[in-house]
């Protein structure tokens, strides 16, 4: 852990985190994302805190697995957790029945979000 960047950690986190702000915005995938999950879209006031908060931790979390394996050369692992978070996304949203476009929306929404901390980790 005393080689962890976590400046890397934090960025990657965060810049993840604007990543989602942009591919969930209705001049994105948005709106076909919302109808596909069956919720409405609504102003930035009424986001519901308790996702947003959850999601960043999540987020955060994901940074610190893909830091530490970014520590000790172990790709791979942080490959591997990344696709095993976008399959239990995507499991989930079967589950609830979303449409095919909803599922690929959040499946590559936490694949796009685990290049953006690699690269992070890479980059700083």
């Amino acid at each position: 852990m005393e080689n962890l960047n976590l400046l890397a950690t934090f960025v990657g986190a965060i810049a993840a985190f604007l990543f989602g702000w942009i591919i969930y915005s209705p001049a994105v995938f948005g709106r076909r994302w919302a109808e596909g999950s069956r919720v409405e879209l609504g102003s930035a006031a009424s986001m519901p805190v308790m996702a947003l908060a959850t999601q960043f931790l999540a987020l955060l979390a994901l940074a610190f697995v893909i830091g530490i394996t970014a520590t000790l050369n172990m790709l791979i692992t942080a490959i591997l957790a990344i696709l095993a978070a976008a399959l239990f996304v995507v499991s989930g949203g079967a589950f609830t029945k979303k449409s095919s476009y909803a599922l690929m929306v959040d499946g590559g929404y936490v694949l796009g979000a685990g290049v953006i901390m690699i690269l992070a980790q890479g980059i700083l």
